[in-house]
């Protein structure tokens, strides 16, 4: 291996988090290796060492890095949207639509590779926090604005939050139809939450759900 190019410690840290990223995405949270990641951005192993001695902290950080930017993403596509219904519609399609078995795949490494990790059991476990708490908002805010009628805003977001991360699941094994996914779990959901549909001045239909 040719001798490395030097480079400031912050650019330096920066590859290392996006080769640790894109392998992730590749391979899963298994492929990252620190040979792995010193081949990908061509440097040798003891350099990625040096910025990254615990490489259970580096899965960590990566696994982070994915499943909470997909978060932080979605609440960008959220935020301009003003009806607790159609953030949780946005949100169900969003997730289900079969573009994201990648980030899936990380999903369920943390959860498996978590047994026996507890560096990284904490990190997916403060990830499902988030997840948790975005879901519980719409529920809260949609029961605020009487779009909802909840009871147990917690409860049922953690519901939620397990359908679909187990359709998305069943989906690596290629197992059901990826193009389903989304209305499978809108018509759980209807029957469930026992949808009544109301007519209001602003809007043709509005989904009412007693939860």
């Amino acid at each position: 291996m040719s001798r490395a190019i030097r480079k400031p410690a912050a650019e330096r840290r920066a590859d290392i988090t996006a080769a640790a990223i894109d392998l992730a995405l590749e391979e899963g949270l298994a492929g990252i290796t620190m040979r792995a990641v010193a081949t990908r951005i061509g440097v040798a192993p003891a350099l990625v060492a040096h910025y990254e001695p615990n490489m259970d902290e580096l899965v960590t950080s990566t696994f982070r890095a994915i499943v909470g930017g997909e978060l932080d993403e979605l609440e960008v596509q959220l935020a301009p949207v003003s009806s607790a219904s159609k953030k949780l519609d946005l949100l169900v399609g969003t997730l289900l639509d079969g573009s994201r078995d990648a980030v899936t795949h990380v999903w369920v490494d943390g959860w498996s590779l978590g047994r026996r990790n507890e560096i990284l059991a904490e990190g997916v476990r403060a990830e499902m926090d988030r997840w948790h708490a975005a879901i519980t908002r719409i529920l809260v805010d949609g029961s605020a604005t009487g779009e909802f009628r909840v009871r147990e805003a917690d409860a049922v977001a953690w519901q939620i939050l397990g359908m679909i991360d187990g359709l998305n699941a069943h989906a690596l094994v290629r197992w059901g139809r990826d193009a389903d996914r989304a209305d499978l779990l809108r018509s759980v959901l209807d029957a469930i939450l026992r949808t009544e549909t109301a007519q209001t001045p602003t809007e043709t239909t509005s989904l009412k759900r007693d939860f």
